[in-house]
């Protein structure tokens, strides 16, 4: 994300290079900088002149090229972005010679989302020496919780560490969602005031009570009376709460504490960095830790994924979700 940043950063001091080249799985960081480009590289009034936008379904690179060596009017430079440049695969090679003289007054911007260039290419080669190449890739769970945080900071918002991973086991590494979340919820709240599970509740929907993150806390506290009451509300509402969902967050909960168990040093940064949390929550990890000896852990996990396969309805008639989870705690429960 690194790079995401310095590019942003260039680009709000209108520090625009010749040839941007964003490619990747993930959608967010590419529509992101394409659409500050889009939005402030030109005023309204030159847009009008200077500013292209085109498809790689309906274009071709000679097309594109033969715009892009135009010179802008009545503006410093001209700007043309190219949609769903991943069409173009077949095409890339064509660019080569425009890589190595491009038009310094035109800025070219091709988003090439879902995939990457083979980078044995000599085009990518070209790419990623002479232009602005960015390749965008997915956030792992563990980084989501940071890039809420610091999503929120910049404008101008703070959340609590419960509500924080509230967000994140509720809308897992969906950016393009978060991002929608927080929008609404910087739309409604008061800047001064801290982002709260409670707010979160009120504002987008999710419970405070009844959630993955307070089943795994009720677990690792060995809370039987919360952990069957939170059971039966995601049973009576499993479109909110997938099975799916939920032994995928418990098999991470207990794969965390096996890291954990393997740690000689226990000190809150060691903790923190090999369960992947924030240190806010290394108190919780060392309760559970504590309540479910290594054997349990791996008895845990193995008791998960059964009933993952289950759910699947894998060589067995398809049981019912709520009654499956129930069983489940039941066993990972007991002793």
């Amino acid at each position: 994300m690194g790079d995401y940043r310095q590019i942003l950063t260039d680009l709000k001091n209108k520090k625009y290079a010749p040839v941007y080249f964003l490619c990747g799985q993930e959608p967010y960081f590419i529509d992101k900088i394409c659409d500050h480009i889009e939005k402030n590289a030109l005023n309204e009034a030159e847009q009008g002149f200077n500013q292209m936008i085109l498809y790689g379904k309906d274009t071709t690179i000679e097309e594109i090229l033969e715009n892009a060596k135009r010179f802008p009017m009545m503006a410093e430079h001209q700007v043309i972005i190219v949609k769903e440049a991943q069409h173009l695969v077949k095409q890339l090679p064509k660019l080569e010679n425009y890589l190595e003289q491009p038009q310094n007054t035109t800025v070219l911007v091709f988003a090439y989302k879902y995939k990457v260039p083979d980078g044995r290419s000599k085009v990518t080669k070209l790419l990623k020496k002479k232009a602005v190449y960015f390749e965008s890739k997915p956030l792992y769970e563990n980084k989501v919780g940071p890039f809420i945080g610091e999503t929120l900071k910049e404008k101008g918002f703070q959340i609590s560490p419960e509500a924080n991973r509230l967000l994140v086991d509720y809308l897992g590494t969906d950016l393009g969602k978060i991002n929608n979340e927080l929008s609404k919820l910087t739309l409604v709240h008061d800047s001064a005031l801290p982002i709260t599970p409670q707010v979160i509740e009120e504002n987008i929907g999710i419970s405070k009570d009844f959630n993955v993150f307070e089943l795994r806390k009720a677990i690792g506290m060995r809370d039987n009376l919360k952990v069957h009451r939170i059971a039966n509300y995601f049973a009576e509402n499993p479109k909110e709460n997938p099975i799916v969902l939920t032994t995928a967050q418990l098999f991470s909960f207990f794969t965390q504490l096996l890291k954990v168990h393997g740690l000689r040093d226990r000190s809150p940064q060691a903790v923190a960095r090999a369960a992947g949390v924030n240190p806010y929550f290394v108190q919780e990890i060392l309760t559970a830790v504590k309540n479910y000896p290594m054997k349990y852990c791996s008895r845990a996990i193995k008791l998960i994924r059964e009933t993952d396969v289950q759910s699947k309805g894998v060589g067995t008639v398809q049981a019912d979700q709520g009654y499956l989870l129930k069983e489940l705690l039941v066993n990972i429960m007991s002793r």
